[in-house]
């Protein structure tokens, strides 16, 4: 076989990427791994994920049941979540000195609270199984074979290249795999909030309800968990879950639509609101909330959208008063006239089909010696940990089989 520059070329130096090539350059100290990134830094993404404290994973053991978390690619990575899952992810960390911990949500950082802990990890992990990183080395083309060719115009060579680019919102990792015969899912955005103009929510940024329950009719889509008012509207889990399960519907729909709230899921609120008629007659309605998940400020702005006078006390609350409250409370309706990226956390759908990747392995079911892993394929997780785990996950599978390809002598052929 003609010789090539290297053995391995992995393109894309995010998590899923990394993590690919040192799990393959320590199968073998021989072989000669290369990690291409395009900007100056590797790991960005890594760095200013989950505030900054880096949400490796999530403390969820069953495969099966973690597959749950991704609206796209849930069913194709049951199998690889068996392979290598949380516990798995866990101890690799664990073994190079990074303990992490689990927040009573189920988030997992590392006990540093630092993103830095975890980059530091990843980068000596990488010196010490001889992968060798370039930074500013951005792709332009790759042709069967596999020829590399840099921006620079340099070229490279290798029997086996990993495509790892992240989310196809950028359509760099898009462009590659589609040159190499992948026909894509469009990406379109997921994870990202609710931006809202509406009297009862303005000025109120920073106030939470846990829990609450919001739905998007027109979908018939609804989640429930903590709800943050922003200064742009809504946020918090309830919203990013409805963002990540809706997404390709609601960009159909040019992210305009309604979203209903209910700020007291669980509660049978008409009965509520009738013992405090009895209970609390002489108080009036808006002077404090009755329930601790709802903030004062937040109570005053449902008790003025439901036309209750501020003075009017609970002994002079009227049947169509009471049926307006529980309106706000129960099915509060807010028109969404847009969207705002969650944090930095850029998170798309779309991207390689997982029916055209053996799953086992992250190889091209098209182009023998091409692998993926992360993001770039179609699959996306809600929020929590869950596209790191993604990331850890394929990038694992395409790391060992890559070596194993090596070995048997496989690939994507000479270089033409």
């Amino acid at each position: 076989m003609t010789d090539h520059d290297f053995d391995v070329i992995i393109v894309g130096g995010g998590a899923a990427g990394f993590f690919a090539a040192i799990t393959c350059a320590e199968q073998d100290d021989d072989l000669r791994v290369l990690l291409l990134e395009k900007s100056r830094r590797v790991l960005q993404k890594v760095k200013i994920s989950g505030g900054g404290r880096c949400n490796v994973t999530h403390a969820c053991f069953d495969p099966r049941e973690m597959a749950t978390h991704y609206p796209r690619g849930h069913k194709a990575l049951i199998g690889p979540l068996h392979r290598f899952g949380v516990s798995d992810t866990i101890q690799w960390f664990a073994d190079r000195g990074v303990e992490l911990k689990t927040e009573l949500d189920g988030r997992m950082f590392p006990t540093t609270d630092d993103s830095v802990t975890i980059v530091e990890c990843l980068n000596q992990a990488a010196r010490q199984a001889g992968v060798q990183v370039r930074t500013r080395s951005g792709v332009r083309s790759i042709t069967p074979g596999f020829q590399v060719t840099l921006d620079s115009g340099d070229t490279l060579s290798a029997p086996v290249v990993l495509l790892a680019t992240g989310g196809t919102r950028l359509r760099a990792g898009a462009r590659l795999a589609e040159s190499l015969g992948h026909e894509l899912s469009p990406a379109v955005p997921s994870l990202f909030t609710f931006d809202i103009d509406d009297l009862r929510i303005d000025g109120l940024q920073g106030l939470s309800v846990d829990p609450a329950r919001a739905t998007i009719p027109d979908i018939d889509l609804t989640h429930g968990g903590p709800l943050l008012i922003t200064h742009r509207g809504l946020s918090g889990p309830a919203i990013l879950k409805l963002s990540a399960w809706g997404a390709r519907d609601l960009f159909h729909r040019d992210f305009r639509f309604t979203v209903k709230i209910d700020w007291l899921p669980g509660l049978d609120v008409p009965a509520a609101l009738s013992d405090l008629r009895q209970q609390a007659g002489a108080r009036q309605i808006a002077s404090r909330s009755p329930f601790d998940a709802i903030p004062k400020r937040l109570w005053k702005r449902l008790v003025d959208a439901a036309g209750i006078p501020r003075v009017l006390t609970w002994a002079h609350l009227t049947s169509d008063a009471e049926r307006a409250l529980t309106a706000q409370l129960t099915a509060s309706t807010f028109d969404v006239h847009g969207k705002s990226t969650h944090k930095d956390e850029f998170v798309t759908c779309g991207g390689v089909p997982t029916d055209q990747v053996d799953m086992r392995t992250m190889e091209s079911r098209l182009q023998p010696g091409l692998f993926f892993a992360g993001e770039l394929l179609d699959i996306d997780g809600i929020t929590g940990g869950f596209n790191f785990q993604n990331a850890w996950t394929t990038g694992h599978l395409a790391g060992v089989a890559m070596a194993s390809s090596i070995r048997s002598g496989g690939g994507g052929g000479n270089p033409t």
